[in-house]
């Protein structure tokens, strides 16, 4: 029985490592399943100093006539959506989650950072308010890979679509508890940003290897405390959503999706689940 369990235990662990040791590569070929043409998927990164598309990209972009990401970002309405999404429920402020020290503490690192008080801006959702200090990672002027594969569909005529809506995306932020949310605020400001700073320069430097390996690892591991605590929603969840949406879209016409890299590794990832599914997925070299 000893034996048979272990054997078992083993056969778990090579088919984990076998999901999460995939090849270094952002750019993976969808095709099988049903489909007619493959379709690409595409391991974006936020915010960065180049965001310069590949050779391999464009040809991808080339031969799909759909760009789909995260969300419809070509959506002229998106800004003003998400704002209805950015403020704390039953008029929650920053000050109900915190004591007057730590407040104080948070006030100044507003007035050093953003030359603004807090007072202003103390009724958004903790997280929103750390990701005002997401530019501020970058030794350079920041650069958007969503929006140079948006340039690439918009001259090509394409349209933009999303796996998600923004109604969906914003209401985790409202399922993770605000007061986890303001702790993570809180690291920010009392080490002066500088292990949000080592961590993005990780990431930086893995997603030009285009390791996606190591991506995943970073997001589940180094990330923020309410990001590692609730990997289900910020991750795994959605991941399992884009399946039969990927799947649909890909049916109905060759598409390229653009999803953060991070999403795309691992026994969860957004690679494992399509070939769970029975699509055929390669790397692109």
């Amino acid at each position: 029985m000893k034996k048979t369990a272990l054997l078992l235990f083993g056969f778990l662990l090579t088919n984990m490592a076998f999901a999460q040791d995939l090849e270094n590569t952002l750019l993976w070929e969808i095709s099988g399943n049903g489909l007619e043409k493959p379709s690409y998927i595409f391991g974006t990164i936020h915010m960065t100093c180049d965001a310069t598309l590949k050779e391999k990209v464009v040809k991808a972009l080339d031969s799909t006539t759909l760009l789909v990401l995260e969300l419809d970002m070509d959506d002229p309405a998106m800004t003003m959506q998400m704002m209805k999404y950015m403020y704390m429920k039953d008029d929650k402020t920053i000050k109900d989650l915190v004591s007057d020290e730590d407040y104080s503490l948070l006030n100044n690192f507003f007035k050093d950072q953003m030359g603004m008080p807090l007072e202003n801006m103390q009724r958004m959702k903790p997280f929103f308010l750390v990701a005002m200090f997401y530019p501020k990672l970058l030794d350079c002027p920041m650069q958007v890979v969503e929006q140079e594969l948006m340039k690439v569909a918009h001259d090509q005529n394409e349209e933009v679509l999303g796996l998600e809506t923004i109604e969906e995306q914003m209401s985790i932020f409202d399922e993770i508890p605000y007061d986890e949310q303001v702790t993570d605020l809180l690291s920010s400001a009392k080490d002066g940003l500088k292990s949000s700073k080592d961590i993005f320069v990780k990431m930086q430097q893995t997603y030009k290897e285009e390791n996606i390996n190591e991506m995943a690892h970073l997001v589940t591991t180094d990330t923020t405390q309410s990001m590692v605590k609730h990997l289900d929603k910020m991750l795994y969840n959605r991941n399992k959503n884009w399946i039969p949406k990927i799947g649909a879209f890909a049916k109905e016409q060759p598409t390229f999706f653009g999803v953060g890299a991070g999403h795309l590794a691992g026994e969860l990832g957004v690679i494992a689940l399509l070939r769970k599914e029975g699509y055929i997925v390669k790397p692109v070299q």
